[in-house]
């Protein structure tokens, strides 16, 4: 056996064995054949349709093509009635829920504009402007929607009327200024907004060293100018006017929120770093400051309203306010944006902090209205602040890191942000202005970015750089 399966296969046997019936092969029948087609079809139809489509095919789509393999157009008719059974179709799955839509605007002749998402304003309180002889209408309207008039205010600037109106009960503002805009009665309606102060504070032992003062060369420049005269309106909360460094600098105050309040950390560090002048030096020492009071609460709290701000700006503008520092950020704001724009055209030069919301917020305002010098922070190496807002309306940098200031009752304060960096541009403005008065808002905003140093990064992050007094005041 073992000799037999090792020999060449010529020699083994190849006879059949005895009773060996040779197998029969018959040929598959038409129907077969159609039958094996349909199965495949049915099987590889789902699949090739997925990968044409390139997703996986709805219960309908699988059932058509799955017994239209099977049965051809009947199968079609099959797949129909299926679908139409209960619970053929399975539960879709859930989808995130959409994100809140924008509260509508109305859109009439008469301009009313509601809210956008995240801003903040008076949860009563509604500003309007009427049409002419809508009066009698407006009164009829407000006893409907419930509303108690609080103040009317004539303004030069704009030569607009306002009037500042609580919502009494439960009606939110959104609905009482659609109410309004379908009724027709107000040339302008908006919300009352709330605008805040960007700035960190503690307290500084003593008054140590200011990096501001050679980091701007300001030693180099107030040989030049001091800012002698210059008349500089801070639109903040409570100056404290009896501290040492800015003794004889308050040229005006002007309360418009009206209520008792003690002098406020921020508003008195403010004007201390444009024109401190005894153990601290500000910026333009011989400014004439013009002291608005527009905020109000605590020091890390206080907020200023719409209306507010519209009287402490119009109030500037009515005692030739050359400069205005606004050192708040806030919501876009209709009735703001068009004061700002009467003002940039009466001759104001306006600064504000672009804000410290962060890289990833929205403009903040009025930093980012075009007629305003937006102002970002740094610290002593240039480098930006973190949380300061970034953006292509942010116009100059300026230190506002860890910056000593001025506090209430003769103390003094580390600050941060980049409302501090504001005051600080302020004030080089104030310096270009004593020595060429007759310059332009925008003359001032071209010669501000054109002597800036740059800083590393983004233009949309530090503007067009850190600002340099001496090269300000030097430029042409």
């Amino acid at each position: 056996m073992m000799l037999a399966s090792h020999m060449p296969a010529r020699t083994q046997s190849t006879a059949p064995p005895r009773n060996f019936i040779p197998p029969t092969t018959r040929p598959i029948p038409p129907l077969g054949i159609y039958a094996l087609g349909s199965i495949g079809c049915a099987a590889g139809a789902p699949i090739l349709g997925t990968v044409i489509l390139g997703r996986a095919l709805t219960m309908s789509e699988a059932y058509h093509s799955t017994f239209g393999c099977l049965l051809g157009p009947p199968g079609w008719l099959i797949a129909d009635w299926l679908m139409s059974l209960p619970g053929a179709e399975p539960p879709e799955a859930p989808q995130p829920p959409e994100p809140p839509k924008p509260p509508r605007r109305v859109a009439s002749a008469n301009h009313v504009t509601l809210p956008p998402r995240g801003a903040l304003f008076v949860r009563n309180e509604i500003l309007l402007e009427l049409d002419a002889g809508a009066d009698a209408r407006l009164t009829a309207l407000a006893r409907r929607l419930n509303l108690t008039r609080l103040e009317t205010q004539d303004f030069t600037l704009t030569g607009r009327s306002l009037q500042r109106w609580r919502i009494n009960g439960n009606r939110s503002v959104v609905a009482t200024l659609n109410a309004i805009g379908d009724a027709g009665v107000a040339a302008h309606a908006q919300a009352n907004y709330l605008y805040g102060l960007p700035q960190q504070a503690a307290a500084a032992t003593d008054s140590g060293t200011q990096y501001v003062v050679p980091k701007l060369h300001l030693t180099e420049a107030h040989r030049i100018t001091t800012g002698t005269d210059v008349i500089v309106a801070v639109i903040d909360s409570k100056i404290d006017g009896k501290h040492s460094d800015l003794a004889g600098v308050i040229a005006g105050e002007h309360d418009v929120v009206g209520t008792a309040a003690p002098a406020h950390m921020h508003g008195t560090a403010m004007a201390g770093a444009i024109a401190a002048h005894s153990k601290l030096i500000g910026v333009a020492p011989k400014v004439r400051l013009l002291a608005v009071r527009a905020f109000s609460g605590t020091s890390e709290g206080a907020q200023g309203t719409t209306f507010n701000i519209l009287k402490g700006l119009d109030w500037a503008a009515s005692r030739d306010a050359r400069i205005v520092n606004m050192s708040f950020a806030g919501p876009p704001d209709p009735m703001l944006r068009d004061m700002i724009g009467k003002a940039h055209a009466h001759g104001m030069v306006l600064i504000a902090a672009v804000g410290n919301a962060g890289p990833r917020s929205p403009p903040l305002y009025p930093a980012a209205y075009a007629e305003v010098i937006g102002v970002t922070a740094t610290d002593a190496d240039d480098k930006l602040l973190p949380l300061a807002n970034r953006g292509a309306y942010v116009a100059v940098a300026a230190p506002g890191v860890d910056i000593l200031a001025d506090a209430p009752e003769e103390k003094y304060q580390i600050t941060t942000g980049t409302s501090v960096a504001t005051a600080h541009v302020t004030g080089v403005v104030a310096l270009m202005l004593a020595r060429e008065p007759t310059l332009t808002p925008d003359q001032v905003r071209r010669r501000l970015i054109a002597s800036a140093r740059p800083v590393p990064g983004a233009r949309r992050d530090a503007g067009a750089g850190v600002i340099d007094a001496l090269r300000a005041i030097e430029a042409r």
